[in-house]
């Protein structure tokens, strides 16, 4: 939104933030059949989305005794149709799916009316008969083969590629007769850099520095900097919260607290010291039975015991345990296997190839942690909860200095424990936990890869170097495609939770795939595939876009330019806080409770324990980075939410993102947003500099990057205009700047400093300020 306009609209009580909204559709081009029909990219989707809900895996649901989403099956005579097979590879006309799909009856026809599912389109037709005519050749779903490396493509525009990345991103955009933009200026590249690798805005220092330096390899320069930076960490940490639904309290109805931020700490620490991936995710699956676990290792199993936990009597012990195992079994099929298991729980999954023995199979793993379901109600509760580490301060200041601890005594962290005699598991019918069935032993998912009994330990460390395994299709996959969803809002597989049947095909298989692979060759080496992406011009292009991109791309799948994206709830909050001096910079250590309205915490508690009421923190706990902010599972925090951040109650891949009045109310009218407002004022105040040169620099410091001319007119015509309202009374300087708790300097001309603060917050409600672009 331009200044003109927010200055028109300044002193209304709400403003809508312009945000380019993305279009859901993307239209595909029916006009011609692919040349060669591919099972996976053209025939499976249809098969899933129209066929699988009767005639796929789930044998409790199929109808007429059919599967399709295998060739023994669907090649096999029909058994209620003599003499017919649903597929015959090579002849259409003797397969009778075609007859069914392509029938007008309602009562021949494929899918049924009554199954609501919709007929096939002819083009859909079309693509069936083409497919049977080349042979009706299936093929292994493609996230359940292992990845391989392409031969890089032959590109025309040579000189645009920086690296690997782009050869494949140039070679769909050919394909898409699209092409790629000019890379972004320094400044706007810059900002959008240093909230990528920090989630802050670059220092003024930074800016300085990186537009004077000339040198080929300026932006390199800046990008290991910032990669270096302990503030990676926690911009790193936040999307490994949200997969591991990190919280401070235990959510149901008492919602009590508790104390896991040390294992928070040990994350922001993990990436920092740039720990290999695949020992990072044996060490949250199963650190505590590496051979002589140190306190690290236990510590970082705390990842499995996020989940939320009951404190009210009454309740069925194992009930809420089985539920815990099961949370756990979510999380991590889906925070890093990629899969929706969790449909496996109460029946065979009707599209992708897990059984509900499968799944008990993969259950049976966590379900040896001597956890309890209840422990007590909150008179008797506990800031952690059995599994426990006891931490003291010694071993804090001698072997894990980087948790931030300031108060003495020991801290306790929930973390994974092994029994010493196995728990049986059993399949559950319809997934309830007092109905037993089939008895089961620990397995990982076969349909995904082996889990080879003989070289692996039916057992959590079984399990994670299976998972580890560079055969494993999934885990490399699926984790560089989160953090390519992290730099670009949208993963090469867009389902970025689902690789299974009814996930995306990926939009880059080949690039998909070189990543996975080169990430593993590499040692799994998280700030190299960090740097990798930041480093490709597809990445550092402009963000302008075409009349052309947008008809033909309008979701910029292909990437044709860099995405606009609104920054995360956290990094919106940080923004403010560092551009306008108030951050704290202090890394780790229990969360805070900031500015809150009055009355919302308590109008959904249970009126018992230690977060019966809002204890808003004061000094310098007001002013922590937004990761920081205590999460009440029941109350997650109203600024935080209204950016879309995850409410935590379950494991999360990817955030939603929407565009609300409330947006611009909150950036309007939350007392941090004010409160930085006047402080920055007061700072540039403090320097002497005349209001033209303050008003240049506070937008560098919020906008980060300089005004143009016609900008810095317009700014400062509105900080006359209200200079001038505040001098004859017409507006009140006194009431204006008395906001926040931060201490305000008495000695500064009131007029000068509200009128300065007014135009400082109107540069925090700039569209541009909260949006990479």
């Amino acid at each position: 939104m331009r200044i003109k306009q927010l200055i028109a609209i300044a002193g209304i009580a709400s403003l809508v933030i312009g945000f380019a909204a993305c279009l859901n559709q993307n239209p595909g081009d029916e006009t011609a059949l692919p040349e060669k029909v591919s099972y996976n990219f053209h025939i499976r989707p249809v098969l899933s989305d129209k066929c699988f809900k009767c005639h796929g895996p789930d044998v409790s649901k199929q109808e007429a005794g059919l599967r399709l989403d295998y060739p023994q099956f669907a090649y096999a005579p029909l058994k209620e149709t003599k003499g017919a097979y649903a597929i015959v590879p090579g002849k259409p006309d003797s397969s009778e799916l075609i007859r069914r799909i392509s029938s007008q009856d309602p009562t021949y026809q494929m899918p049924t009316p009554e199954s609501h599912l919709g007929a096939l389109t002819p083009y859909e037709v079309e693509l069936f008969t083409r497919w049977i005519e080349q042979g009706a050749v299936y093929e292994p779903h493609w996230a359940f083969t292992t990845p391989k490396k392409a031969p890089l493509p032959k590109v025309k525009d040579k000189e645009w590629a920086s690296n690997e990345i782009d050869q494949f991103i140039l070679e769909k955009l050919q394909e898409k007769g699209l092409k790629p933009n000019a890379l972004a200026d320094k400044e706007r590249l810059l900002k959008r850099l240093s909230l990528d690798l920090t989630g802050l805005p670059p220092s003024l220092e930074q800016m300085d520095k990186y537009l004077a330096d000339e040198s080929a390899n300026a932006y390199e320069k800046m990008t290991d900097e910032l990669l270096a930076a302990p503030q990676f960490g926690e911009k790193m940490a936040v999307h490994w919260l949200d997969v591991a639904r990190y919280s401070d309290s235990y959510g149901y109805q008492d919602d009590n607290v508790r104390t896991q931020w040390a294992w928070r700490d040990w994350v922001i620490h993990a990436f920092n010291k740039n720990i290999p991936y695949n020992e990072f995710v044996t060490l949250q699956v199963a650190g505590d039975m590496l051979p002589e676990a140190s306190k690290e290792q236990i510590l970082a199993t705390g990842f499995f015991r996020n989940h939320k936990y009951t404190e009210e009597g009454g309740v069925i012990p194992e009930e809420y345990r089985i539920e815990y195992i099961i949370d756990k079994t979510k999380t991590f099929s889906k925070g890093i296997l990629g899969l929706t298991a969790e449909c496996a729980q109460c029946h065979d999954h009707k599209y992708d190839p897990i059984s509900q023995k499968d799944y008990f199979q993969l259950f049976a793993f966590f379900n040896n942690t001597y956890e309890l379901g209840f422990e007590g109600d909150i008179l008797q509760s506990r800031p952690a909860k059995k599994p426990v580490l006891s931490i003291t301060e010694d071993e804090i200041k001698n072997i894990l200095p980087y948790i931030n601890k300031k108060d003495t005594g020991s801290l306790m962290v929930s973390v994974m424990g092994e029994m010493d005699t196995v728990r049986k598991t059993y399949v559950l019918n319809r997934g309830v936990y007092d109905q037993p069935g089939a008895l089961v032993r620990p397995a990982a998912l076969q349909s995904v890869m082996e889990y080879d009994t003989v070289k692996l330990p039916r057992n959590r460390l079984g399990l994670a170097k299976w998972t580890v395994s560079e055969k494993n299709p999934l885990t490399a996959r699926v984790f560089v495609n989160q953090m390519w969803q992290e730099f670009f809002g949208r993963g090469l597989v867009k389902s970025s939770g689902d690789f299974g049947m009814q996930g995306d095909l990926p939009s880059h298989p080949q690039l998909l795939d070189w990543l996975a692979v080169d990430f593993m060759e590499n040692g799994w080496n998280i700030k190299r595939l960090v740097k990798q992406i930041v480093m490709s011009s597809a990445y550092r292009q402009s963000a302008q876009v075409s009349k052309k991109s947008l008809e033909k791309d309008p979701e910029n799948i292909y990437l044709s330019h860099a995405p606009r994206q609104r920054l995360k709830a956290e990094w919106v909050r940080d923004l403010v806080l560092s551009s306008s001096g108030l951050l704290v910079p202090e890394i780790g250590g229990p969360s805070v409770k900031p500015y809150q309205p009055k009355g919302l915490w308590e109008s959904a508690t249970s009126g018992r324990g230690a977060l019966a009421t809002y204890q808003q923190d004061t000094g310098k706990a007001l002013y922590r980075r937004g990761m920081y902010t205590f999460i009440k599972l029941t109350v997650p925090p109203p600024s935080m939410i209204i950016f879309d951040a995850s409410n935590r109650d379950q494991c999360e891949v990817k955030r939603l993102q929407t565009n609300t009045p409330l947006q611009a109310l909150a950036m309007m009218n939350d007392p941090l947003v004010l409160e930085a407002s006047r402080v920055l004022a007061e700072r540039l105040l403090e320097t002497g500099a005349n209001a033209e040169t303050n008003v240049e620099t506070a937008f560098r410091k919020i906008v980060c990057r300089k005004p143009s001319a016609k900008e810095l007119e317009l700014l400062n015509q509105y900080y006359n205009s209200q200079l001038q309202a505040f001098k004859a009374k017409q507006l009140n300087a006194e009431k204006t700047i008395r906001v926040g708790e931060f201490a305000h300097d008495e000695k500064l001309d009131k007029d000068g400093l509200a009128a300065m603060m007014k135009v400082i917050n109107l540069m925090y409600n700039m569209e541009e300020t909260i949006v990479k672009s």
